[in-house]
C-alpha cells in the first residue's frame, strides 16, 4: 500500500488519536469520528477492527509502507527482545523520526523531505535514505550549506514535541546525538502494541 497522502486530521479523527509524528493539527476541535453521523455513532470494533487500529496508527504516524511494516515486524520478532518493544524501537530509530523528534522538522513527511534532499549529515556524512536506522552515539546535524535553512529555523523555533530522553541536542551547533537506545515509552501517543503483536501473529 502506497504511503498516505490523504486528509491527516481526518484519518487522526478516525483512529481516535492525535499522531503528531503525521500532523501539527490536532482532534480537539471534532474530537469524533468523519462522517454525517461521527457524533453520534458509538461502534464497537472487532477484536480484528482493534488489531488493525492499533497497527495503522503506528504506519501512518511513522509514514511507512504494509510490506516495510511487516519486515520491521519479522525482524522483531527474531530479536531477543520482546516483539512489541523491538518494533516501537526500530521506528524511533528512522532517521526521518529522529530529525522530526530533535525538532528540525514540524512532522514526519517534513522531515523525510529534508532528508531525502540531503540536508542531514549522520557522522560526518550525508545520509539521504529516510528509513537510515541509527545508533548510540550516532551524531546527526543539518549539512553547512542546510544550517540556516528557513524551514528548520522555524521548526527549531516551535518543535512540535519535547525531544526524548535518549536525544541530547547542542543548540548553538544545532547537533543532535543519539545517546540511548529508545524505549517503548518514547512514542508520543498511546498505542496498545500486543494487538499490533496478534494482528501479524497469523498473517507471517
Amino acid at each position: 500500500m502506497a504511503r498516505y497522502t490523504g486528509p491527516r486530521v481526518k484519518k487522526m479523527r478516525s483512529l481516535g488519536v492525535d499522531l503528531p509524528g503525521l500532523s501539527r493539527k490536532t482532534r480537539e476541535r471534532r474530537p469524533y469520528p468523519p462522517g454525517q453521523h461521527g457524533q453520534n455513532r458509538r461502534r464497537k470494533l472487532s477484536d480484528y477492527g482493534m488489531q488493525l487500529q492499533e497497527k495503522q496508527k503506528l504506519r501512518l504516524n511513522y509514514g511507512v509502507g504494509e510490506r516495510q511494516f511487516r519486515r520491521i515486524v519479522k525482524e522483531a520478532r527474531a530479536s531477543r527482545m520482546a516483539a512489541g518493544q523491538k518494533i516501537l524501537e526500530l521506528l524511533e530509530r528512522r532517521l526521518d523520526n529522529v530529525v522530526f523528534r530533535a525538532g528540525y522538522a514540524p512532522t514526519i513527511p517534513a522531515a523525510r523531505q529534508l532528508v531525502t534532499h540531503g540536508h542531514f549529515l549522520v557522522n560526518g556524512r550525508r545520509v539521504d535514505i529516510a528509513s537510515y536506522r541509527v545508533e548510540e552515539g550516532d551524531v546527526i546535524q543539518p549539512r553547512s550549506r542546510s544550517f540556516n535553512l528557513a524551514p528548520i529555523e522555524e521548526s527549531l523555533a516551535a518543535p512540535t514535541l519535547a525531544r526524548p530522553d535518549w536525544i541530547e541536542y547542542i543548540e548553538d551547533k544545532r547537533i543532535t546525538r543519539i545517546a540511548a537506545m529508545p524505549e517503548a515509552s518514547s512514542v508520543p501517543f498511546e498505542i496498545d502494541i500486543s494487538l499490533v503483536i496478534e494482528y501479524y501473529a497469523q498473517r507471517l
